[in-house]
């Protein structure tokens, strides 16, 4: 049952004064639960408690991890239809998406836990003693990572599951050791508040310490910066806007002991579509694309927000065929009236730029809250010149750069921000000969494609979802997957210590039997 109320370690909490509710927008009507925000007391209250819990949650073995993380992902399938309903309430998207998403918010928490019950994960390294090395003694030194301590997870508008309450950061941070802290979006909140009862359960079941994890409500901006300001939290994940992730960055480098955040932002996906290939199957391209940029009403991060080729007749073909495609696709729901409003204000602020043509917009009426999508051209040279055209527009929408030649191509990829992925669409062998291409988006992506699309982004050990500045703020880590386990940890040496003190993944016997590094090679044997 929805309560509206927060989540302080084990224990429901509502001392606060602002109230406010979750919103329909398939209905275009609020819901009917009332949600209390945290109040500061609240907020200290749950710090405090993730800085006590972690004192203890901290040297939890891998294996107790694991059956926390399994028990999660039991719980919140034992939601079942209440957690579906209120996910489709919340958010206007199907029942079908609703359970894809909790399939990837299940696979993901299982993964992790046979992450930290195999245990290798914490790159255990010894470099054993040579006393009788010349011209200096080597000391024994040996190093794993260990848990930064609490974390604050912000949930994502967009996907209310996998990147929210119990998402990837927050299942990634519970695997590292750290306690987490969601700060609960105020789109889904109900959806937040079932999956953090589910969490909760696990932890009693699993003997796991109080404050190991809170869910604390928000209805504005005042949550999080009292949170990312406290000295007791030690990271910060995120996905959302570049104003939002700049924001928590700016925020956390004035604290007196700054902080990373881990935020995964704006993207807008450049495909680069070859000659050949625009010659050779414009009509399948286009058609594949029409589907790719009006997916889940292009609330993706991965939305193809850019196509760039070189002017033919096989592009202009191309933008014929896609123009026709995008509108004789039925619009769809929106998250909500802010993001639908969003959506139309940075369209119209794209569309309003000069030299900017209009090949596509729906102009038929619409249900409440449903987008109405769109596909705009400019010339390679106008896009370099104005750097309004890079925008994100969140939504159903995308902008084709028509270049000159090879040259300007390049040209524009390479003056692109940061992004999550890039995307290269070649027939035969012609992209062998587009090897600075190639060069320069690898610069400015974290992903790159070949003739697929960059909607759709598999949960696996070789995934990078992240990129250079702003599509990320440190485009050393992944997002999405196990290696994202990394940005909750830190490594940390002991020299020369008593093999008994010393944690079992380092000691001479490899207790935990796992794979480490000693002296170069790495292997199972113990020392």
């Amino acid at each position: 049952m929805i309560t509206g109320k927060n989540y302080i370690g084990n224990q429901k909490s509502a001392k606060g004064y602002n109230t406010y509710k979750t919103f329909n927008p398939e209905l275009n009507k609020e819901n009917d639960t009332i949600f209390t925000e945290a109040s500061s007391e609240e907020i200290q209250e749950a710090v405090d408690l993730a800085s006590k819990a972690f004192q203890e949650y901290r040297f939890v073995s891998g294996a107790k991890k694991a059956a926390f993380l399994n028990e999660i992902a039991d719980e919140i399938l034992a939601l079942d239809d209440e957690l579906v309903e209120t996910y489709c309430f919340e958010t206007g998207l199907p029942e079908g998406r609703a359970k894809g998403e909790r399939g990837r918010t299940i696979g993901q928490l299982r993964s992790f836990a046979n992450l930290v019950a195999e245990g290798s994960w914490v790159e255990a390294t010894i470099d054993t003693a040579q006393p009788n090395r010349e011209p200096m003694p080597r000391l024994d030194i040996r190093k794993m990572n260990i848990p930064l301590g609490p974390v604050v997870v912000f949930g994502a508008s967009n996907f209310p599951l996998a990147y929210s309450t119990a998402g990837g950061d927050t299942a990634a941070a519970l695997a590292a050791g750290c306690p987490v802290i969601v700060k609960s979006h105020p789109m889904h909140s109900g959806t937040g508040e079932l999956v953090a009862s589910a969490i909760i359960r696990a932890a009693e079941k699993t003997g796991m310490p109080n404050g190991v994890f809170s869910n604390l409500n928000s209805s504005g901006i005042e949550v999080g910066q009292q949170l990312v300001a406290n000295p007791k939290v030690k990271a910060v994940g995120f996905t959302g806007s570049i104003k939002g992730g700049r924001a928590l960055l700016d925020l956390s480098a004035k604290r007196e002991e700054p902080i990373p955040v881990f935020a995964e932002m704006g993207s807008i996906n450049p495909v680069v579509i070859l000659p050949e290939a625009l010659e050779n199957r414009h009509q399948e391209i286009a058609k594949t694309y029409a589907g790719s940029i009006t997916l889940g009403t292009g609330q993706f991060c991965t939305n193809p927000g850019l196509i760039i080729g070189i002017k033919s007749d096989g592009l202009t073909n191309f933008i014929n065929q896609l123009s026709q495609e995008i509108l004789e696709i039925i619009p769809s729901c929106m998250l909500h009236p802010n993001i639908k409003k969003g959506y139309n204000a940075n369209k119209e602020k794209v569309v309003s730029q000069e030299n900017v043509t209009v090949t596509a917009n729906y102009e038929f009426d619409v249900a409440n809250n449903h987008a109405q999508q769109a596909v705009v051209s400019v010339e390679g040279k106008t896009f370099l010149e104005n750097s309004t055209l890079h925008l994100e527009v969140f939504g159903p929408f995308s902008m084709i750069v028509q270049c000159e030649n090879t040259n300007e191509l390049e040209q524009v990829i390479a003056n692109l921000e940061g992004q999550l992925t890039g995307t290269v669409i070649s027939d035969n062998d012609e992209i062998t000969n587009y090897s600075n291409i190639i060069a320069a988006l690898q610069n400015r992506v974290g992903r790159i494609i070949f003739n697929g699309v960059p909607t759709g982004v598999e949960v696996c050990e070789s995934m990078v979802h992240g990129g250079p500045y702003p599509a990320s703020t440190d485009s050393r880590f992944s997002a999405v997957g196990i290696t994202s386990i990394k940005r909750w940890v830190r490594p940390f040496s002991y020299q020369s210590w008593p093999n008994n003190l010393l944690p079992k993944e380092l000691q001479n016997e490899n207790p935990l039997s796992i794979f480490r590094t000693i002296d170069g090679i790495r292997t199972k044997d113990s020392i």
